[in-house]
């Protein structure tokens, strides 16, 4: 069992006074029955269903009256519902009975004494069929593949998580530090995967795990397509879009295809509500709010970078690698630094952006601009040690502060920059290992 970071909020959720009944986000594969599992033993008691099985679907079917349901489900775990006692009801995989949504806002309503999680791999597909989602009456949190931090504590490497943990890390370990994130980043962070390399480092065992995985992807977003065409389409995006991660993406012949913009988009779409693919938007502005401009063309970010390497081939290259500053490794960086600051994010909000600057026949790109506190900072990825920072000169000339983020294969520094146009600002250089540690340096950095 690796612990996961989502757990302290589960238990925020379980001693909050307005509690309401939780729908669990998040892809296939990344944890949530384990976790949902895992701290169900902390309750006196736990009533797992998994709408999967026709057996625990058929105690639904008659949700529309909900003391019946209850009762049933307490009757099919040979318990009682005692209000003395605290009972978590977990709805897995409640895809297969969309309306089991529906009458969440009855479970908050008229049963408050009792806690309530609800998930599915496809659950996004689920919310659409239904007539209305009881707004007001739940909640929302996302589970991501493993982090950095994560893997280091399913590791038992407690020492170095100790000292990532302090600001700022000395830069004496940053050579003990590169090679273990170089082996999560081989490995990435689907969680089964994760635990069956460290049982035996057998580097075959865990392609085949993730040749496993995205098929049964495919096999997943192909039940929603409505006819042989629509199912082409998925598996050719599917299949190409790793090869994109580093770009800006056109809908219009995606991945050296014949199809059409829209068949695209209704391709990605599917996969975005799957949590298998983000579109990942560019913003102009430069202070917040971040608004996104989707009439531009977006990036791609991929849901975990072992799915990557996967895809791209290149697990048994990153299994002997010094650095991911080459060309093919290079393409990683981007993918692992947007991961890990996605996998702290798991409250609904308006997701992370890159900024443009296109007018006068020129234009300029940040790879990602962050929120804290009342400020947007610029961040950059560069995959080495070094790289222009020209896009980053645009954005400072243009911002209302003086702070900006490299995430890079270097030193921990604070450089003092000048624009092209003169105008100083203080530059914060981070290892890219350091990225789920963001905002520990930001509070470091921004005095």
């Amino acid at each position: 069992m690796i612990k996961r970071q989502l757990e302290t909020f589960l238990y925020e959720w379980k001693n909050s006074l307005s509690r309401k009944p939780l729908i669990l986000r998040g892809a296939r594969q990344v944890g949530k029955t384990t976790l949902v599992t895992q701290f169900g033993k902390s309750f006196d008691q736990y009533l797992y269903f998994n709408l999967e099985r026709a057996a625990d679907r058929q105690l639904f079917n008659t949700v529309e009256n909900l003391a019946t349901t209850i009762q049933l489900l307490f009757l099919a775990k040979g318990e009682i519902d005692n209000k003395d006692k605290k009972t978590l009801i977990f709805i897995d995989e409640v895809q297969e009975a969309p309306k089991v949504l529906e009458a969440l806002r009855f479970f908050y309503e008229d049963y408050p004494h009792l806690y309530i999680i609800v998930t599915g791999s496809l659950l996004e597909f689920a919310m659409e069929q239904i007539a209305r989602m009881p707004v007001g009456r739940v909640e929302f949190a996302e589970l991501h593949p493993l982090n950095f931090q994560e893997y280091l504590s399913g590791i038992g490497n407690q020492a170095l998580l100790n000292a990532l943990n302090h600001v700022p890390l000395d830069n004496q370990l940053l050579a003990v530090v590169y090679p273990i994130f170089h082996v999560y980043v081989m490995i990435g962070g689907m969680p089964n995967i994760t635990y069956s390399y460290l049982q035996d480092k057998n580097l075959s065992r865990i392609i085949s795990l993730y040749a496993s995985i995205t098929e049964a992807y495919k096999a997943d977003i192909e039940k929603y397509a409505t006819n042989f065409t629509q199912r082409t389409i998925l598996r050719h995006v599917m299949d190409t879009a790793p090869f994109e991660i580093d770009n800006r993406i056109i809908f219009n012949h995606f991945g050296n295809s014949s199809f059409k913009t829209r068949e695209v988009k209704e391709a990605i779409n599917a996969l975005e509500k799957a949590k298998i693919l983000a579109l990942i938007y560019p913003t102009t502005n430069v202070s917040l709010p971040a608004l996104p401009d989707f009439k531009k063309s977006p990036r791609l970010q991929y849901l975990d970078v072992g799915l990557v390497n996967f895809q791209l081939g290149l697990h048994r290259e990153l299994l002997v690698i010094n650095d991911l500053n080459d060309s093919s490794r290079g393409k990683l960086i981007q993918q692992v630094v947007v991961q890990e600051l996605k996998s702290l994010r798991y409250l609904p909000d308006s997701g992370l952006h890159f900024w443009v600057r296109e007018e006068g026949g020129t234009s300029s790109e940040v790879d990602l601009v962050y929120p804290y506190r009342n400020l947007l900072i610029p961040v950059e990825i560069k995959s080495g040690a070094s790289g222009a920072l020209r896009s980053l000169h645009e954005f400072m000339d243009r911002c209302p502060h003086d702070l900006a983020v490299r995430f890079y294969a270097g030193n921990i520094s604070i450089d003092r920059v000048k624009t092209r146009k003169g105008k100083p600002y203080r530059l914060l250089n981070l290892p890219y290992f350091l990225a789920a540690w963001l905002e520990n340096y930001l509070k470091w950095f921004v005095v």
